[in-house]
């Protein structure tokens, strides 16, 4: 089922749990996982001051929502991986940090050149990766954070060639 982030968004703030003291949930999603990461409400005037100490009491706010969210979370992802048919990711976002609690791993087949391989080898014994499938993510990660305009740039005109295509004319198969 191809479903719209618009549409899994909405889905999911009206399966919200007022106890949650959630302020927003953000909702991203592919074809194998939705993430939905919910912004808990934090009074800055009920933190320490200092950085360590603010950082721990997020923290612990965190691992709160989570244990105390647990049955009810559950519950909403077991609707909405029958509906969307996607497993569900949970995270919490404690001022500017965001904790994920559950993820999807989708593994992701690939064929590299011997070049492309140097590459992934030279990470793994240079010890920034422990494998090659490591290394890959890591080469993921690199490009999305240093290539996040071009990225915005190249999803923006994909957008614009599929409202192309859903204008054009429809083939009508024999």
């Amino acid at each position: 089922m191809t479903t719209d982030n618009a549409t899994i968004q909405s889905w999911f703030e009206s399966h919200i749990d007022e106890t949650w003291a959630a302020e927003k949930i953000t909702i991203k999603s592919d074809d194998d996982e939705i993430l939905a990461i919910v912004k808990v409400a934090t009074e800055d005037s009920k933190l320490p001051e200092e950085a360590d100490a603010k950082e721990i009491s997020l923290k612990r706010i965190a691992r709160g929502f989570r244990k105390n969210t647990r049955q009810t979370r559950m519950a909403v992802a077991e609707q909405a991986q029958e509906l969307f048919e996607r497993k569900v990711s949970w995270g919490v976002q404690t001022g500017d940090d965001t904790y994920l609690f559950t993820h999807v791993t989708a593994p992701a087949m690939t064929r590299l050149r011997m070049s492309e391989r140097e590459v992934l080898d030279t990470l793994v014994n240079s010890g920034v990766a422990a494998s090659r499938s490591e290394a890959l993510g890591w080469c993921v990660k690199f490009v999305r954070n240093n290539e996040t305009e071009w990225l915005g740039n190249l999803r923006e005109a994909f957008k614009s060639v599929e409202k192309v295509r859903e204008d054009g004319p429809s083939i009508t198969k024999f």
